[in-house]
């Protein structure tokens, strides 16, 4: 898949497109048509968009394209989710994940061919970055779900109601293609998500939380996962330079901003011994006491890069129960899809990682090993061209 310069229609929201329409000389409702061709009926063909005359038809072929990405293997777990891996124009593969449950499917989606964050206990981030997903990338997962899903199939409920920012990546630092996707999932023209069923996670990006305003209406998520700023800038790095009080101002403020009272949601990874103990709850209530929000609480989900545990049943009991006590709604997900390494935490496609970040901890694994068998010093001189090709 070959990226060109001419406008991708797949990726362009309403207001981007009645504009490019408008360049073209016609009318703001042929946005609308389109729209409706790719995203309600799965039309890619300009020939197949027979409401719209053949000369405009001609003239969007040669000026214009329809390209998504690309999906390469579709796993299917046990408990019935799909895991699709997705080919970018990067070359980098994403994956992207649906979770069927009673009266709802979840798509839990990419914004990033890996993450720049580096969040402790997550294996998208031990695969270092690559690049920004377009926004014709990102609201092509939602097509191919569907599409995959049997959606586009006349008199078929859509299976997807609820989409969240939650695969890899950090969504807010991929703002403005985040933004134009997500508004094309909420358009009725589009796909016609309820924004309450629409959420993007964040580990704590605050000045692009303090923009969200301006362009979306959609739910937060808030990746806290620890009661302190000590605890939670070793698991999540951001935390040094965005620190919770900050975050919380933040969240408070574009939750003011919406016309409705919803509240974010809290996600908290339990891991053994670090961070799910009895006094983490306790801590964890007193800081969220005068922040509204739902609690969502995550075992975390083991994976080959992590030394970190899953917690007991007890501790995730115990956790949840002292927060219960102490006012707040709090659901803990259900592990889904583990089987085919589609679980919370799990995602980690294959990236060309332009950190080098993978290449320095494959370096770091081999040098451990070569000063436990005291051949060490084979191993230093490459390590120290990685993170010297790291600075360029």
């Amino acid at each position: 898949m070959t990226a060109t310069n001419v406008p991708n229609l797949a990726g362009m929201s309403r207001e981007n497109l009645r504009s490019l329409f408008a360049k073209l000389g016609e009318k703001p409702f042929r946005a609308e048509q389109v729209m409706k061709w790719i995203h309600q009926r799965g039309v890619l063909d300009f020939d197949t968009m027979t409401d719209i005359s053949k000369d405009l038809r001609e003239r969007l072929k040669q000026t214009t394209e329809i390209r998504l990405p690309t999906i390469l293997e579709d796993y299917v777990s046990d408990d019935g989710s799909h895991k699709w891996i997705v080919k970018v124009a990067s070359g980098s593969k994403v994956e992207m994940v649906f979770i069927p449950e009673a009266g709802r499917g979840t798509l839990c989606v990419s914004s990033q061919a890996g993450c720049s964050l580096d969040c402790s206990f997550c294996a998208t981030g031990k695969q270092g970055f690559d690049s920004n997903l377009s926004s014709a990338e990102i609201i092509g997962q939602l097509w191919w779900a569907n599409q995959k899903l049997g959606a586009f199939e006349a008199g078929i409920e859509r299976p997807v109601s609820n989409v969240v920012m939650m695969g890899m990546g950090e969504p807010l630092l991929n703002f403005d293609n985040v933004m134009e996707a997500v508004n094309l999932m909420m358009d009725d023209c589009a796909y016609g998500l309820s924004k309450r069923k629409v959420t993007i996670s964040t580990s704590g990006v605050v000045p692009a939380i303090d923009r969200m305003k301006d362009f979306t209406d959609a739910s937060i998520a808030i990746s806290l996962h620890a009661p302190n700023d000590e605890l939670r800038s070793q698991l999540v790095p951001i935390n040094k330079k965005y620190p919770i009080s900050e975050l919380f101002r933040s969240v408070r403020a574009y939750m003011a901003s919406l016309p409705d009272k919803r509240v974010p949601v809290i996600e908290y990874t339990l891991i053994a011994g670090i961070n799910d103990h009895r006094q983490h709850a306790r801590d964890l209530a007193v800081l969220l006491e005068d922040f509204p929000c739902k609690i969502n609480l995550i075992p975390f989900n083991p994976f080959s890069l992590s030394d970190y545990r899953r917690p007991s049943g007890s501790s995730v009991t115990n956790f949840r129960q002292i927060l219960q006590k102490a006012g707040y709604t709090v659901t803990v997900r259900t592990t889904r899809a583990d089987d085919i390494g589609a679980a919370c935490g799990q995602l980690v496609g294959e990236v060309t990682d332009q950190t080098r970040r993978s290449e320095r901890r494959k370096n770091a694994a081999s040098r451990a090993k070569g000063q436990a068998d005291g051949t060490g010093k084979a191993f230093e001189s490459t390590d120290n061209l990685a993170v010297t090709a790291d600075r360029l």
